[in-house]
């Protein structure tokens, strides 16, 4: 194993570290001011807390979506299910409108929500907190649903796999 020191610790070698963490695969949607959906790929999400029933996700201050999801009230967290690898590409891709074909619903919030998922949360925004160079976005759930005939899509080490 090579120790890597802060200081000469640059983002990508940052990246390669904690992308040894394998994580769930998460698209996060909302409704810009006009009420369209917009949405992205992130596998920052969490639980934070049982009661209040809360979870959060991080966002990118230079992301695309910065300005709807630090001016919306809701969101939902849609987890990803082994064979959504292409809606998670989809939703990171830039400069397209991601929801092109893809259908969803709407639950409690409003939020879109995908279907076939392994689960999705429906949540009110309650605060955010400043992150780095990301936001912290805590939101309380609403709603949510689990589909448990389905399997988790799983990024480690920049790759996608399944459970």
């Amino acid at each position: 194993m090579v120790k890597l020191e802060n200081d000469v610790l640059d983002p990508r070698a940052f990246r390669n570290v904690v992308g040894n963490f394998s994580t769930g695969v998460t698209v996060i949607t909302t409704k810009n001011e006009v009420g369209n959906p917009i949405g992205f790929t992130a596998n920052s999400f969490t639980s934070l807390s049982l009661d209040p029933k809360l979870v959060l996700f991080n966002i990118d201050k230079n992301s695309s979506n910065y300005d709807v999801f630090m001016n919306t009230n809701y969101f939902a967290i849609n987890v990803l299910a082994s064979d959504q690898t292409g809606i998670s590409k989809q939703f990171s891709t830039r400069g397209i409108d991601r929801f092109e074909g893809v259908a969803y619903f709407e639950d409690t919030s409003g939020s879109p929500i995908l279907p076939e998922t392994i689960a999705y949360l429906d949540c009110k925004v309650s605060t955010h907190y400043e992150g780095g160079d990301h936001i912290i976005v805590i939101g309380e759930v609403l709603s949510g649903e689990a589909n448990p005939n389905k399997e988790p899509l799983i990024f480690f080490k920049g790759k996608y796999l399944n459970a």
